[in-house]
């Protein structure tokens, strides 16, 4: 085990980062047909696809979600996730081609580093062709390079976010994961303790300095390996987003674009709960979610390093 979400089979992860123009982008792919859910809480949110999650519409299945900087025009970057899909025979089949299905959503990284440099469909490819069941790298890399916490005051005095990962083994063998990329305009508190681990450095702000909150979002993927449906993988998102408001204070504001995506891997065939014991089923994963994605996003900004002269926790 990773503590990762790697630690889920058949989900690879891998990433594109440039360090100088600071922003990347991250991809998690499903080796196997994946279904999905999503719940948007943010009010300010950059995403591609989020629509055909929604459960009343008729596609089921995930082939890979990206996780991406750039801010809207990061989101180009699926395009490559989906180039390198179709090379390898993955999507939808609709008898005239396979179409890869592949979610997507952006932070908002362009005031750190270069606001002219965003994944395009080259970094999506790359990412692609990098991806791997090995350990997640965290802090600094792919999605996470350009994110920053704390900038309720002002992105100036602003401390580093990074990509962070973690996973959860229920008692009955169940995995729950969760891969995050913390870019929030809240501070960062440490669930045990109820401090601030990274945020705004001066609290008071200063006159001088005005204000930009259009640079914020916070991103995440949970996976499990149970077998969900469309409605129960979204039940799990929405569920999940209470592990990002018990460690990022203020969360889902009108400058956040925060975002869940759900992935369920198990097997498609396998016999399914059916009422209260779903229910009940989906419950616990969806509370394992939430603490899971707490501990990703803490230990994100643990990996975090000093980048473009924005100071990190840990330093």
């Amino acid at each position: 085990m990773h503590d990762d979400i790697t630690d889920i089979p058949g989900i690879r992860v891998g990433h594109d980062t440039n360090f100088e123009a600071a922003t990347g982008c991250t991809v998690i792919l499903c080796d196997m047909e994946a279904t999905g859910g999503v719940d948007v809480r943010g009010s300010a949110p950059a995403t591609r696809e989020t629509d055909l999650l929604n459960p009343i519409h008729m596609v089921d299945e995930v082939h890979a979600i990206l996780l991406t900087g750039g801010s809207a025009f990061g989101l180009n970057a699926a395009a490559g996730v989906m180039r390198y899909l179709e090379e390898h025979n993955k999507g939808i089949d609709t008898g005239v081609a396979r179409v890869p299905i592949v979610p997507a959503a952006a932070i908002f990284d362009l005031a750190i580093g270069s606001a002219q440099v965003r994944p395009d469909a080259e970094a999506g490819y790359r990412a692609s062709q990098q991806a791997s069941s090995d350990p997640v790298e965290q802090g600094n890399i792919g999605a996470g390079t350009g994110a920053t916490v704390g900038k309720l005051a002002s992105p100036l005095l602003a401390m580093k976010g990074g990509l962070g990962s973690a996973s959860t083994q229920l008692p009955d063998g169940t995995l729950v994961a969760a891969l995050v990329i913390v870019n929030a305009l809240g501070n960062i508190y440490d669930p045990q303790t109820q401090q601030i681990i990274a945020g705004t450095r001066d609290p008071l702000g200063s006159s001088t300095i005005t204000p930009n909150p259009f640079s914020n979002t916070t991103i995440a993927v949970i996976a499990t390996t149970a077998t969900l449906t469309k409605a129960e993988c979204t039940k799990v998102a929405q569920m999940a987003h209470d592990g990002m408001a018990q460690v990022i204070r203020p969360a889902h504001t009108m400058f956040d674009g925060d975002a869940i995506f759900a992935l369920s891997v198990g097997t498609r065939d396998s016999q399914q709960a059916r009422g209260a014991l779903a229910a009940q089923r989906v419950t616990m994963i969806g509370a394992a979610a939430a603490e899971t994605l707490a501990r990703a996003i803490v230990k994100g900004v643990q990996h975090a390093r000093t980048l473009h002269n924005v100071p990190a926790a840990q330093e």
